[in-house]
């Protein structure tokens, strides 16, 4: 399984890359929307992990963009990131919009967990 990581922080990046590759799945890390989706179009990735608060184009952006593409509308998204959780909960309508599957508040999320809801993402990929 293919999973991108979307993530400005690099050590924050590094840290989640080894977890996941621990569960034998290959990650790509990229640092920003534009490159995510310049990823998206080459890899196909099976899972997106996503960090809201990205620079420039902001992680709702990407989704946003990501879904405009028919070939990518099954691409699960797990967002694991900073926004507190009372934000996620503003967006529950917004989130199944734009296909996350969960959102996981960083600080609250242990990376076995973050690497769990991957494993569970699983069999959405058709």
């Amino acid at each position: 399984m293919h999973i991108l990581l979307i993530e400005p922080d690099k050590i924050q990046a590094q840290l989640v890359t080894e977890a996941i590759q621990r569960n034998d799945y290959t990650v790509t890390h990229v640092v920003s929307a534009q490159a995510a989706v310049h990823s998206v179009d080459e890899l196909l990735p099976d899972v997106i992990v996503l960090e809201l608060q990205l620079p420039r184009h902001n992680g709702i952006e990407f989704l946003y963009e990501l879904r405009s593409y028919h070939e990518w509308l099954r691409i699960p998204v797990i967002v694991y990131s900073h926004v507190p959780p009372r934000e996620f909960d503003q967006m529950a309508a917004f989130s199944k919009e734009l296909g996350v599957i969960q959102a996981l508040y960083k600080p609250r999320t242990s990376l076995a967990a973050l690497c769990d809801a991957i494993r569970k993402a699983a069999p959405e990929i058709t």
